[in-house]
């Protein structure tokens, strides 16, 4: 109210008769703080956690196309020197025709031959440039932007940095998917502590001075105290927050297994790769190579029939194709292990 009858309304505290200010703070109980706090961040660890998961999926995914890359490029050289070769061979075919030592046919397989790698060396290339393409897009440049021939594909690492039970632990301290279940877990175990302190009174402190014209004229202290008397309610909000902790670790459990799996996997199959890369190497190939030479140097004699020389060349094709693949599978395994242990090997 103002101080006077006459006098002209205001808000100015010293112009009126009485004004009361009031200041208040809520305590929660003890330990209530701290568990809202640690849970907020269990809370915020989870979103990083999903940052870390893009990242590492996008990392995957560039390794992998580049090792397809590599795969495609290699493939289409290995294809135009085949084709190179085929053209060789029709030469002899049509030197022994010529020279009445073979049939026209001979020719005429090889000619045949030559269209279908020609038919093959353009699928290649096709498939070249959609993975090309897709490379460009996951490092942020135009689909149709040149890429350079890839000079050499990635080492794998040695098998003493494979061991199983290393990465399993390596995955279950770096992976994302667990992270982020192991926060919730956290998080869920200070909703629990909560829901148990939940049961003590939170309090509140008040102080508010009277102001009587430009001067305080007398101060009040005030204490609340919030007692939880509803104590189904509480008790239900108790064990909702139990169960919804063991569900936490139960998805956190679940999560490790099934990294794990995926571990095991992608493992089997780098191994697998690694093995059939050097099988191709250090026998499919050489034999297929002593093969197709002997084959070559009995038809020039007339010992053997040009399909017999074919076959020969196509299995050298073979071996260098399961060569490559089995050299691109293994990388792009090698990409899944580290995906999944959340760093590079």
């Amino acid at each position: 109210t103002n101080s006077g009858l006459e006098a002209s309304p205001s808000l100015n505290p010293s112009k009126i008769g009485a004004t009361k200010y009031t200041v208040m703070q809520m305590l929660p109980w003890f330990g209530k703080r701290d568990a809202m706090r640690e849970a907020a961040e269990a809370d915020a660890q989870v979103a990083s956690t999903k940052v870390d998961a893009t990242w590492l999926e996008l990392s995957m995914r560039i390794k992998s196309a580049y090792a397809q890359y590599y795969l495609t490029s290699e493939n289409e050289k290995l294809t135009q020197e085949v084709l190179e070769l085929m053209s060789r061979l029709e030469k002899v075919a049509q030197a022994r025709y010529a020279g009445g030592l073979a049939a026209q046919q001979d020719a005429i397989r090889a000619q045949v031959e030559q269209t279908t790698m020609r038919t093959d060396l353009v699928m290649i290339e096709a498939d070249k440039r959609r993975v090309s393409a897709r490379l460009n897009s996951l490092v942020a440049r135009p689909a149709a932007a040149p890429l350079a021939a890839p000079e050499r594909i990635r080492p794998l690492p040695p098998p003493a940095r494979l061991v199983p039970a290393d990465l399993e632990e390596r995955a279950r301290a770096r992976n994302p998917a667990i992270a982020a279940e192991a926060a919730r877990a956290r998080s869920a175990g200070k909703m629990v502590e909560l829901a148990d302190l939940n049961r003590y009174p939170d309090w509140t402190i008040g102080l508010s001075p009277t102001q009587m014209g430009s001067k305080i004229a007398e101060w009040e202290v005030m204490l609340e105290v919030s007692i939880p008397l509803q104590q189904d309610s509480r008790r239900a909000k108790e064990r909702e927050a139990r169960a919804m902790l063991d569900a936490a670790n139960a998805k956190q459990e679940a999560a490790a297994l099934g990294v794990h799996g995926e571990l095991s996997e992608s493992l089997a199959g780098l191994e697998a790769a690694r093995r059939t890369e050097a099988l191709a190497a250090s026998s499919l190939l050489p034999q297929a190579e002593l093969t197709f030479q002997s084959a070559l140097a009995a038809y020039e004699n007339g010992k053997v029939d040009f399909a017999t020389l074919l076959d020969a060349q196509r299995q050298i094709l073979r071996a260098k194709q399961e060569r490559l693949k089995a050299q691109a599978e293994a990388r792009m395994r090698l990409a899944e292990i580290e995906r999944i242990v959340g760093e590079d090997l």
